[in-house]
């Protein structure tokens, strides 16, 4: 694809248009002919320098571009070279953008003997006597006298609570939809402690498959403690049955030895 830029009126613009033959000269210089191709266009960088820029041939970068910026100090002054870089075209195969490494871990990454440290910043951390929103962990803290540096903010819980409802735990889960009653009527159910308590608890059930998770009230599985089942026979059974033991048996009379033809 070639690129068409509009260039001012000028001797200088028109001077470093027409460098293409130095500018492929210093790519062929520092890449080698073989991998410098067609010129694809250039890019205005200021009023004294532009970018010629030239198909790659390198292997394993397909859509990669010579970069060749040219420069003058003005009108009737030589234009000169100033730097051959390789950059990515339009369609080029590039890297995606760097993420710092604490923003790149995800659930699970965590290992046996891994250390992740938390920001000293973090929104969902808050002081546990300082700054606590949340009156139930302010009011057991005091009673045990004991108590942790930190505790959830309320960003934190919120943030928890939005994780788990779209989990595999939560009400839009395939074996919620298909359960015959929810988590927050049954009898293995263990609620939360403090503001997650009326949404979230922990299940209790060693048969049912959230057992030891957390689970939405409104979460529910096959192992609910109410649910009955009605026990029948599995052998069909007729609706008509006669029992033998109560009939009145009687002989049939005897047949006459000559009957009368």
């Amino acid at each position: 694809m070639t690129l068409l830029l509009t260039l001012d009126d000028g001797s200088v613009q028109r001077a470093l248009a027409d460098a293409v033959d130095l500018a492929r000269e210093a790519a062929v210089e520092d890449a080698g002919a073989e991998q410098v191709g067609a010129h694809a266009g250039f890019e205005r960088e200021d009023a004294v320098s532009i970018s010629h820029l030239f198909e790659a041939k390198v292997p394993g970068y397909r859509g990669w571009r010579w970069s060749v910026t040219v420069a003058t100090a003005g009108d009737g002054a030589p234009v000169t070279v100033s730097e051959v870089v390789l950059r990515p075209g339009p369609d080029a195969l590039v890297a995606p953008t760097w993420v710092p490494w604490e923003r790149r871990v995800r659930a699970g990454d965590l290992g046996v003997g891994d250390i992740f440290p938390t920001d000293k910043d973090d929104p969902r951390l808050v002081p546990a006597y300082l700054a606590s929103d949340d009156p139930d962990v302010e009011e057991t803290a005091y009673e045990v006298g004991l108590g942790r540096v930190h505790v959830m903010s309320r960003y934190g819980r919120l943030d928890a609570a939005a994780r788990w409802r779209t989990g595999e735990f939560g009400p839009r889960s395939d074996m919620a939809r298909s359960a015959p009653d929810v988590c927050g009527t049954c009898g293995f159910f263990l609620p939360l402690a403090g503001s997650l308590r009326a949404a979230y608890g922990v299940c209790g059930n060693d048969i049912a498959p959230a057992d030891g998770h957390v689970v939405n009230v409104e979460y529910g599985c096959g192992a609910h403690s109410e649910i009955e089942v009605e026990v029948a026979s599995s052998v069909p059974v007729a609706e008509l049955v006669y029992d033998d033991s109560l009939l009145d048996m009687e002989p049939l009379p005897a047949a006459a030895e000559n009957p009368v033809g």
